[in-house]
């Protein structure tokens, strides 16, 4: 399997899989408020249905409340992966 390619350095790729499409815009919604961000990319999630959304944040640009929990928090150096990803 192939890797994507990292996105530029201040920036994040988000993937946000839903049963409904609403429910994907809102939670693209709260990010977006957070910080800068690409227009969204939607696609099917599956044979069941659901919505896959895609965008890019600019985690240089931040706002608050990301402002504030950016600075605060720590980074790890252990990658953590869910059971269902590669």
């Amino acid at each position: 399997m192939e890797h994507e390619p990292l996105p530029p350095e201040g920036h994040a790729e988000v993937r946000i899989v839903t049963a409904t499409p609403e429910v994907a815009r809102r939670v693209a919604e709260v990010l977006r408020r957070c910080f800068a961000s690409t227009e969204q990319r939607s696609y099917p999630a599956g044979r069941e249905g659901g919505t896959r959304l895609h965008l890019t944040l600019d985690t240089a640009h931040a706002s608050e409340p990301a402002r504030s929990w950016l600075s605060a928090s720590k980074s790890t150096e252990q990658a953590q992966t869910h059971a269902d990803e590669v």
